[in-house]
Protein backbone atom coordinates (compact mmCIF):
# COMPACT_ATOMS: atom_id res chain seq x y z
CA UNK A 1 0.00 0.00 0.00
CA UNK A 2 1.32 3.48 -0.84
CA UNK A 3 1.47 5.98 2.01
CA UNK A 4 -1.83 7.72 2.70
CA UNK A 5 -1.68 11.46 2.04
CA UNK A 6 -3.92 13.97 3.82
CA UNK A 7 -5.03 16.89 1.66
CA UNK A 8 -6.64 20.23 2.32
CA UNK A 9 -9.91 20.05 0.37
CA UNK A 10 -12.58 22.65 -0.35
CA UNK A 11 -16.09 21.37 -0.95
CA UNK A 12 -18.42 23.82 -2.69
CA UNK A 13 -22.00 23.34 -1.47
CA UNK A 14 -23.62 21.69 1.57
CA UNK A 15 -26.51 19.99 -0.17
CA UNK A 16 -26.71 16.21 -0.24
CA UNK A 17 -23.68 15.85 -2.54
CA UNK A 18 -21.54 18.22 -0.47
CA UNK A 19 -22.45 16.56 2.82
CA UNK A 20 -21.62 13.12 1.47
CA UNK A 21 -18.36 14.36 -0.07
CA UNK A 22 -17.34 15.98 3.21
CA UNK A 23 -18.14 12.80 5.14
CA UNK A 24 -16.03 10.57 2.89
CA UNK A 25 -13.15 13.03 2.55
CA UNK A 26 -12.81 13.42 6.30
CA UNK A 27 -13.15 9.68 6.88
CA UNK A 28 -10.22 9.21 4.50
CA UNK A 29 -8.17 11.60 6.64
CA UNK A 30 -8.39 14.81 4.64
CA UNK A 31 -8.90 18.28 6.10
CA UNK A 32 -12.20 19.62 4.77
CA UNK A 33 -13.87 23.02 4.53
CA UNK A 34 -17.40 23.16 3.11
CA UNK A 35 -18.63 26.46 1.67
CA UNK A 36 -22.40 26.98 1.78
CA UNK A 37 -24.20 30.13 0.67
CA UNK A 38 -27.34 29.37 2.71
CA UNK A 39 -27.70 29.32 6.50
CA UNK A 40 -28.36 25.58 6.75
CA UNK A 41 -27.49 22.30 5.08
CA UNK A 42 -29.77 20.72 2.49
CA UNK A 43 -29.21 22.54 -0.79
CA UNK A 44 -32.11 22.13 -3.18
CA UNK A 45 -34.12 20.37 -0.45
CA UNK A 46 -34.53 23.64 1.47
CA UNK A 47 -38.03 24.80 0.58
CA UNK A 48 -38.83 28.48 0.29
CA UNK A 49 -41.97 30.19 -0.92
CA UNK A 50 -39.77 32.91 -2.40
CA UNK A 51 -39.49 33.03 -6.16
CA UNK A 52 -37.32 35.04 -8.52
CA UNK A 53 -38.52 38.37 -9.95
CA UNK A 54 -37.80 37.02 -13.44
CA UNK A 55 -40.28 34.10 -13.61
CA UNK A 56 -38.50 32.30 -16.47
CA UNK A 57 -35.01 32.90 -15.10
CA UNK A 58 -33.27 34.31 -18.16
CA UNK A 59 -32.03 37.57 -16.62
CA UNK A 60 -28.38 36.90 -15.67
CA UNK A 61 -28.49 39.68 -13.07
CA UNK A 62 -31.58 38.40 -11.26
CA UNK A 63 -31.36 37.55 -7.56
CA UNK A 64 -31.17 33.75 -7.61
CA UNK A 65 -33.37 31.52 -5.47
CA UNK A 66 -31.49 28.24 -5.14
CA UNK A 67 -34.37 25.85 -4.49
CA UNK A 68 -36.81 24.61 -7.12
CA UNK A 69 -39.16 22.78 -4.76
CA UNK A 70 -42.90 23.26 -4.93
CA UNK A 71 -44.96 23.08 -1.76
CA UNK A 72 -46.62 19.71 -2.41
CA UNK A 73 -43.57 17.90 -3.80
CA UNK A 74 -43.11 14.27 -2.77
CA UNK A 75 -40.19 12.09 -3.78
CA UNK A 76 -40.65 9.98 -6.89
CA UNK A 77 -38.44 7.25 -5.44
CA UNK A 78 -39.20 5.30 -2.26
CA UNK A 79 -37.10 6.22 0.73
CA UNK A 80 -35.34 2.84 0.72
CA UNK A 81 -34.09 3.25 -2.87
CA UNK A 82 -32.92 6.83 -2.38
CA UNK A 83 -31.34 6.09 1.01
CA UNK A 84 -27.66 6.58 1.63
CA UNK A 85 -26.01 3.21 2.05
CA UNK A 86 -24.35 3.94 5.40
CA UNK A 87 -27.25 5.92 6.87
CA UNK A 88 -30.63 4.33 6.08
CA UNK A 89 -33.57 6.60 5.35
CA UNK A 90 -35.98 5.01 7.83
CA UNK A 91 -39.24 6.52 9.02
CA UNK A 92 -38.94 8.14 12.44
CA UNK A 93 -41.99 7.86 14.63
CA UNK A 94 -41.98 11.37 16.02
CA UNK A 95 -44.69 13.98 15.74
CA UNK A 96 -43.31 16.24 13.00
CA UNK A 97 -41.79 13.59 10.72
CA UNK A 98 -43.33 12.22 7.53
CA UNK A 99 -43.47 8.39 7.70
CA UNK A 100 -44.69 7.84 4.15
CA UNK A 101 -42.63 5.64 1.87
CA UNK A 102 -42.58 8.42 -0.75
CA UNK A 103 -42.24 11.35 1.65
CA UNK A 104 -42.58 15.07 1.14
CA UNK A 105 -39.59 17.33 0.66
CA UNK A 106 -39.44 18.40 4.32
CA UNK A 107 -38.75 14.82 5.37
CA UNK A 108 -35.80 14.61 2.96
CA UNK A 109 -34.36 17.81 4.43
CA UNK A 110 -34.75 16.42 7.95
CA UNK A 111 -32.97 13.25 6.84
CA UNK A 112 -30.04 15.24 5.47
CA UNK A 113 -29.88 17.23 8.69
CA UNK A 114 -29.86 13.96 10.65
CA UNK A 115 -27.02 12.68 8.47
CA UNK A 116 -25.01 15.86 9.03
CA UNK A 117 -25.56 15.57 12.78
CA UNK A 118 -24.71 11.86 12.90
CA UNK A 119 -21.32 12.44 11.31
CA UNK A 120 -20.67 15.94 12.76
CA UNK A 121 -20.43 17.46 9.29
CA UNK A 122 -21.90 20.80 10.40
CA UNK A 123 -18.64 21.70 12.12
CA UNK A 124 -16.94 21.66 8.71
CA UNK A 125 -19.43 24.04 7.06
CA UNK A 126 -19.07 27.80 6.69
CA UNK A 127 -22.64 28.95 6.36
CA UNK A 128 -23.80 32.14 4.62
CA UNK A 129 -20.57 32.02 2.64
CA UNK A 130 -20.62 32.27 -1.13
CA UNK A 131 -17.72 31.19 -3.32
CA UNK A 132 -17.08 33.84 -5.95
CA UNK A 133 -13.99 32.38 -7.60
CA UNK A 134 -12.13 29.08 -7.85
CA UNK A 135 -8.94 28.89 -9.90
CA UNK A 136 -5.63 27.07 -9.93
CA UNK A 137 -2.65 29.16 -8.92
CA UNK A 138 0.81 29.05 -10.41
CA UNK A 139 2.01 26.81 -7.59
CA UNK A 140 -0.65 24.21 -8.42
CA UNK A 141 -2.77 24.98 -5.37
CA UNK A 142 -6.42 25.89 -5.85
CA UNK A 143 -7.34 29.42 -4.84
CA UNK A 144 -10.83 29.80 -3.39
CA UNK A 145 -12.27 33.27 -2.90
CA UNK A 146 -15.30 33.44 -0.63
CA UNK A 147 -17.55 36.19 0.64
CA UNK A 148 -19.71 36.29 3.74
CA UNK A 149 -23.14 37.17 2.36
CA UNK A 150 -23.77 39.79 5.03
CA UNK A 151 -20.29 41.30 4.62
CA UNK A 152 -20.04 41.53 0.86
CA UNK A 153 -17.30 44.16 0.89
CA UNK A 154 -14.87 41.69 2.48
CA UNK A 155 -13.63 38.58 0.72
CA UNK A 156 -11.31 35.84 1.88
CA UNK A 157 -8.72 34.12 -0.33
CA UNK A 158 -7.50 30.66 0.67
CA UNK A 159 -5.44 27.92 -0.93
CA UNK A 160 -6.41 24.24 -1.06
CA UNK A 161 -4.85 21.13 -2.52
CA UNK A 162 -8.13 20.12 -4.14
CA UNK A 163 -11.66 21.36 -4.82
CA UNK A 164 -14.80 19.22 -5.05
CA UNK A 165 -17.74 20.96 -6.76
CA UNK A 166 -21.11 19.94 -5.30
CA UNK A 167 -23.37 22.80 -6.31
CA UNK A 168 -26.23 20.82 -7.85
CA UNK A 169 -28.01 21.46 -11.13
CA UNK A 170 -31.56 22.54 -10.31
CA UNK A 171 -31.16 26.32 -10.15
CA UNK A 172 -30.48 27.71 -13.64
CA UNK A 173 -33.60 27.10 -15.82
CA UNK A 174 -33.55 25.79 -19.38
CA UNK A 175 -36.25 27.46 -21.46
CA UNK A 176 -38.01 25.96 -24.46
CA UNK A 177 -37.21 27.83 -27.67
CA UNK A 178 -40.69 28.70 -28.92
CA UNK A 179 -40.98 30.80 -32.07
CA UNK A 180 -42.81 34.04 -31.29
CA UNK A 181 -42.53 33.68 -27.51
CA UNK A 182 -40.79 37.04 -27.17
CA UNK A 183 -43.85 38.79 -28.65
CA UNK A 184 -46.52 36.63 -27.05
CA UNK A 185 -48.52 38.81 -24.61
CA UNK A 186 -49.26 36.15 -21.97
CA UNK A 187 -47.24 35.23 -18.89
CA UNK A 188 -44.35 32.77 -18.96
CA UNK A 189 -42.91 30.96 -15.95
CA UNK A 190 -40.40 28.16 -15.41
CA UNK A 191 -41.22 25.39 -12.95
CA UNK A 192 -38.22 26.60 -10.91
CA UNK A 193 -40.54 29.40 -9.77
CA UNK A 194 -43.65 27.26 -9.28
CA UNK A 195 -44.75 26.84 -5.67
CA UNK A 196 -48.56 26.43 -5.46
CA UNK A 197 -51.40 26.16 -8.01
CA UNK A 198 -53.40 29.18 -6.81
CA UNK A 199 -51.89 31.73 -9.28
CA UNK A 200 -53.23 29.54 -12.11
CA UNK A 201 -56.85 29.64 -11.01
CA UNK A 202 -59.30 29.96 -13.95
CA UNK A 203 -56.39 30.27 -16.40
CA UNK A 204 -55.67 28.40 -19.61
CA UNK A 205 -52.19 26.96 -19.11
CA UNK A 206 -49.81 25.43 -21.64
CA UNK A 207 -47.16 23.23 -20.01
CA UNK A 208 -44.03 22.50 -22.02
CA UNK A 209 -42.41 19.16 -21.22
CA UNK A 210 -43.24 15.67 -20.00
CA UNK A 211 -40.78 15.25 -17.13
CA UNK A 212 -41.63 14.16 -13.59
CA UNK A 213 -42.27 17.76 -12.56
CA UNK A 214 -44.58 18.31 -15.54
CA UNK A 215 -46.60 15.22 -14.62
CA UNK A 216 -47.07 16.31 -11.01
CA UNK A 217 -47.56 20.03 -11.61
CA UNK A 218 -50.05 19.56 -14.46
CA UNK A 219 -52.34 17.52 -12.27
CA UNK A 220 -52.06 19.93 -9.36
CA UNK A 221 -52.76 22.96 -11.54
CA UNK A 222 -55.76 21.21 -13.12
CA UNK A 223 -57.53 21.39 -9.75
CA UNK A 224 -57.88 25.17 -10.15
CA UNK A 225 -57.13 26.01 -13.81
CA UNK A 226 -59.72 26.29 -16.55
CA UNK A 227 -57.68 24.18 -18.97
CA UNK A 228 -54.24 22.56 -18.95
CA UNK A 229 -52.55 21.63 -22.23
CA UNK A 230 -49.37 19.52 -21.97
CA UNK A 231 -47.17 19.97 -25.03
CA UNK A 232 -44.26 17.60 -25.62
CA UNK A 233 -42.31 15.95 -28.40
CA UNK A 234 -43.53 12.58 -27.15
CA UNK A 235 -47.12 13.43 -28.08
CA UNK A 236 -47.66 13.11 -31.83
CA UNK A 237 -51.36 12.43 -32.16
CA UNK A 238 -53.14 14.78 -34.50
CA UNK A 239 -56.45 14.22 -32.70
CA UNK A 240 -57.42 15.72 -29.36
CA UNK A 241 -56.27 13.48 -26.53
CA UNK A 242 -57.50 14.13 -23.02
CA UNK A 243 -55.70 12.73 -20.01
CA UNK A 244 -57.65 9.79 -18.56
CA UNK A 245 -59.44 10.75 -15.37
CA UNK A 246 -59.41 14.49 -16.12
CA UNK A 247 -61.86 16.70 -17.97
CA UNK A 248 -59.54 19.69 -18.36
CA UNK A 249 -56.10 18.22 -19.21
CA UNK A 250 -55.14 17.61 -22.83
CA UNK A 251 -52.02 16.05 -24.32
CA UNK A 252 -50.75 18.03 -27.30
CA UNK A 253 -47.87 17.81 -29.74
CA UNK A 254 -45.13 20.42 -29.34
CA UNK A 255 -45.95 24.11 -29.70
CA UNK A 256 -45.28 25.38 -33.21
CA UNK A 257 -45.57 29.12 -32.55
CA UNK A 258 -46.78 31.60 -29.93
CA UNK A 259 -48.84 34.30 -31.66
CA UNK A 260 -49.07 38.00 -30.92
CA UNK A 261 -52.86 37.74 -30.49
CA UNK A 262 -52.32 35.54 -27.40
CA UNK A 263 -53.02 32.24 -29.09
CA UNK A 264 -50.75 29.18 -29.16
CA UNK A 265 -50.45 27.05 -32.29
CA UNK A 266 -49.48 23.42 -31.94
CA UNK A 267 -48.13 21.14 -34.62
CA UNK A 268 -50.80 19.64 -36.89
CA UNK A 269 -52.73 22.92 -36.92
CA UNK A 270 -54.51 22.97 -33.54
CA UNK A 271 -54.75 26.41 -31.89
CA UNK A 272 -55.93 27.67 -28.49
CA UNK A 273 -56.06 30.98 -26.67
CA UNK A 274 -53.85 30.72 -23.56
CA UNK A 275 -52.94 32.82 -20.53
CA UNK A 276 -49.75 31.16 -19.26
CA UNK A 277 -46.87 29.10 -20.64
CA UNK A 278 -45.24 27.01 -17.92
CA UNK A 279 -41.82 25.66 -18.88
CA UNK A 280 -41.14 22.27 -17.22
CA UNK A 281 -38.03 21.94 -19.32
CA UNK A 282 -35.23 21.21 -16.89
CA UNK A 283 -32.09 23.06 -15.96
CA UNK A 284 -28.64 24.10 -17.16
CA UNK A 285 -25.36 23.28 -15.50
CA UNK A 286 -23.74 26.47 -14.29
CA UNK A 287 -20.50 27.14 -12.43
CA UNK A 288 -20.06 30.93 -12.54
CA UNK A 289 -17.35 30.82 -9.86
CA UNK A 290 -15.13 28.29 -11.66
CA UNK A 291 -12.19 29.55 -13.73
CA UNK A 292 -10.30 26.73 -15.42
CA UNK A 293 -8.94 28.87 -18.28
CA UNK A 294 -11.31 27.13 -20.65
CA UNK A 295 -10.32 23.58 -19.72
CA UNK A 296 -13.75 22.70 -18.30
CA UNK A 297 -16.69 24.04 -20.29
CA UNK A 298 -20.46 23.69 -20.40
CA UNK A 299 -21.45 23.11 -24.02
CA UNK A 300 -25.15 22.40 -24.69
CA UNK A 301 -25.39 21.14 -21.10
CA UNK A 302 -22.38 18.85 -21.42
CA UNK A 303 -19.88 19.53 -18.64
CA UNK A 304 -16.58 18.42 -20.04
CA UNK A 305 -14.29 16.95 -20.66
CA UNK A 306 -14.85 14.77 -17.58
CA UNK A 307 -13.59 11.26 -16.93
CA UNK A 308 -16.56 9.23 -15.66
CA UNK A 309 -18.53 12.45 -15.08
CA UNK A 310 -16.15 13.37 -12.24
CA UNK A 311 -12.57 14.34 -13.18
CA UNK A 312 -11.27 16.75 -15.86
CA UNK A 313 -8.33 14.67 -17.13
CA UNK A 314 -5.73 17.44 -17.18
CA UNK A 315 -6.72 18.75 -13.73
CA UNK A 316 -7.36 15.42 -12.00
CA UNK A 317 -7.57 14.62 -9.21
CA UNK A 318 -7.32 18.16 -7.86
CA UNK A 319 -10.64 19.27 -9.35
CA UNK A 320 -13.68 17.01 -9.29
CA UNK A 321 -17.47 17.08 -9.48
CA UNK A 322 -20.04 15.14 -7.47
CA UNK A 323 -23.65 14.83 -8.59
CA UNK A 324 -23.72 15.77 -12.26
CA UNK A 325 -25.61 12.72 -13.62
CA UNK A 326 -29.40 12.66 -13.72
CA UNK A 327 -32.14 10.06 -14.17
CA UNK A 328 -30.58 8.24 -11.22
CA UNK A 329 -31.03 7.53 -7.53
CA UNK A 330 -28.78 10.41 -6.52
CA UNK A 331 -27.82 9.91 -2.88
CA UNK A 332 -26.16 6.49 -3.19
CA UNK A 333 -24.32 7.61 -6.32
CA UNK A 334 -22.94 10.56 -4.36
CA UNK A 335 -21.46 8.02 -1.95
CA UNK A 336 -19.74 6.04 -4.69
CA UNK A 337 -18.30 9.16 -6.33
CA UNK A 338 -17.20 10.69 -3.03
CA UNK A 339 -15.44 7.56 -1.81
CA UNK A 340 -13.63 7.35 -5.15
CA UNK A 341 -12.49 10.97 -5.00
CA UNK A 342 -11.38 10.70 -1.37
CA UNK A 343 -9.41 7.50 -2.02
CA UNK A 344 -7.67 8.94 -5.08
CA UNK A 345 -6.70 12.13 -3.25
CA UNK A 346 -5.15 10.10 -0.45
CA UNK A 347 -3.18 7.97 -2.88
CA UNK A 348 -4.88 4.76 -1.78
CA UNK A 349 -5.99 4.14 -5.36
CA UNK A 350 -4.90 5.81 -8.59
CA UNK A 351 -6.34 7.17 -11.81
CA UNK A 352 -5.19 6.37 -15.35
CA UNK A 353 -2.88 8.89 -16.99
CA UNK A 354 -4.42 12.12 -18.31
CA UNK A 355 -4.02 10.84 -21.88
CA UNK A 356 -5.76 7.57 -21.06
CA UNK A 357 -8.60 9.40 -19.31
CA UNK A 358 -9.01 11.74 -22.26
CA UNK A 359 -9.19 8.80 -24.66
CA UNK A 360 -11.91 7.27 -22.48
CA UNK A 361 -13.86 10.55 -22.53
CA UNK A 362 -13.55 10.83 -26.31
CA UNK A 363 -14.71 7.24 -26.75
CA UNK A 364 -17.72 7.93 -24.51
CA UNK A 365 -18.66 11.04 -26.49
CA UNK A 366 -18.26 9.11 -29.76
CA UNK A 367 -20.56 6.37 -28.48
CA UNK A 368 -23.24 8.94 -27.62
CA UNK A 369 -22.97 10.47 -31.08
CA UNK A 370 -23.12 7.06 -32.77
CA UNK A 371 -26.30 6.32 -30.81
CA UNK A 372 -27.80 9.71 -31.81
CA UNK A 373 -27.90 10.83 -28.17
CA UNK A 374 -28.05 14.65 -28.05
CA UNK A 375 -25.10 16.35 -26.39
CA UNK A 376 -27.41 17.80 -23.72
CA UNK A 377 -28.10 14.22 -22.55
CA UNK A 378 -24.43 13.50 -21.83
CA UNK A 379 -25.09 13.18 -18.09
CA UNK A 380 -28.40 11.32 -18.47
CA UNK A 381 -27.69 7.88 -16.98
CA UNK A 382 -30.93 6.18 -17.95
CA UNK A 383 -30.23 2.47 -18.13
CA UNK A 384 -26.68 2.35 -16.80
CA UNK A 385 -26.45 4.11 -13.43
CA UNK A 386 -25.93 0.87 -11.53
CA UNK A 387 -23.29 -0.38 -13.95
CA UNK A 388 -21.52 2.97 -13.42
CA UNK A 389 -21.86 2.81 -9.62
CA UNK A 390 -20.60 -0.75 -9.52
CA UNK A 391 -17.60 0.15 -11.68
CA UNK A 392 -16.64 2.81 -9.12
CA UNK A 393 -17.25 0.35 -6.28
CA UNK A 394 -14.78 -2.04 -7.93
CA UNK A 395 -12.17 0.73 -8.15
CA UNK A 396 -12.61 1.40 -4.43
CA UNK A 397 -12.86 -2.22 -3.34
CA UNK A 398 -16.31 -1.50 -1.91
CA UNK A 399 -19.57 -3.48 -2.02
CA UNK A 400 -21.59 -3.05 -5.21
CA UNK A 401 -25.19 -1.87 -5.39
CA UNK A 402 -27.64 -4.09 -3.55
CA UNK A 403 -29.86 -6.15 -5.84
CA UNK A 404 -32.99 -5.07 -3.98
CA UNK A 405 -32.11 -1.43 -4.67
CA UNK A 406 -31.79 -2.05 -8.39
CA UNK A 407 -35.11 -3.90 -8.52
CA UNK A 408 -36.84 -1.31 -6.35
CA UNK A 409 -35.66 1.53 -8.61
CA UNK A 410 -37.06 -0.32 -11.63
CA UNK A 411 -40.35 -1.00 -9.83
CA UNK A 412 -40.73 2.67 -8.91
CA UNK A 413 -39.96 3.74 -12.48
CA UNK A 414 -42.58 1.35 -13.82
CA UNK A 415 -45.14 2.55 -11.25
CA UNK A 416 -44.50 6.16 -12.22
CA UNK A 417 -45.21 5.32 -15.84
CA UNK A 418 -48.21 3.03 -15.38
CA UNK A 419 -49.87 4.59 -12.30
CA UNK A 420 -48.79 8.23 -12.07
CA UNK A 421 -51.72 9.14 -9.83
CA UNK A 422 -51.27 6.40 -7.25
CA UNK A 423 -47.77 4.88 -7.38
CA UNK A 424 -46.61 6.81 -4.31
CA UNK A 425 -49.27 5.22 -2.11
CA UNK A 426 -49.79 1.81 -3.72
CA UNK A 427 -46.97 -0.58 -4.60
CA UNK A 428 -46.26 -4.25 -5.13
CA UNK A 429 -42.65 -4.64 -3.98
CA UNK A 430 -43.06 -5.34 -0.27
CA UNK A 431 -40.62 -8.25 -0.65
CA UNK A 432 -37.95 -5.74 -1.68
CA UNK A 433 -38.83 -3.47 1.24
CA UNK A 434 -38.26 -6.42 3.57
CA UNK A 435 -34.85 -7.08 2.01
CA UNK A 436 -33.95 -3.40 2.36
CA UNK A 437 -34.79 -3.33 6.05
CA UNK A 438 -32.85 -6.52 6.65
CA UNK A 439 -29.84 -4.64 5.26
CA UNK A 440 -30.67 -1.49 7.19
CA UNK A 441 -30.67 -3.28 10.54
CA UNK A 442 -27.00 -4.11 9.97
CA UNK A 443 -26.02 -0.43 9.85
CA UNK A 444 -24.21 0.54 13.02
CA UNK A 445 -24.86 4.24 12.41
CA UNK A 446 -28.61 3.73 12.80
CA UNK A 447 -28.61 2.68 16.44
CA UNK A 448 -31.68 4.08 18.10
CA UNK A 449 -33.73 4.29 14.93
CA UNK A 450 -37.20 2.73 14.89
CA UNK A 451 -37.80 0.21 12.10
Amino acid sequence: MPPIAARDVAVIGAGAAGLVAARHLRREGHSVVVFERESQVGGTWIYTNKTEPDPIGVDPNRPVVHSSLYASLRTNLPREAMSLREYPFVAKKTGHRDPRRFPGHREVLEYLKDYATEFAIGELVRFDTEVSRVRQGENGKWEVRSIKRKEEEHHLDEAFDAVVVCTGHYTDPRIAQIPGADRWPGKQIHSHNYRTPEPFRDQVVVIIGSSASAVDISREIASVAKEVHIASWSTSNEEDQSLPGYTNIWLRPMVEIANEDGSISFQHGFKISADIILHCTGYKYSFPFLDTKGIVTVDDNRVGPLYKHVFPPSLAPWLSFVGLPWKIAPFPQFEFQSEWIASILSGRISLPSPDEMMKDVEAFYASLQASCVPKRYTHNMTGYQFEYNDWIATQCGSPKTEEWRKKMYSAASLGRKERPETYRDEWEDDDLVLQAYQDFTKQISCKGETY
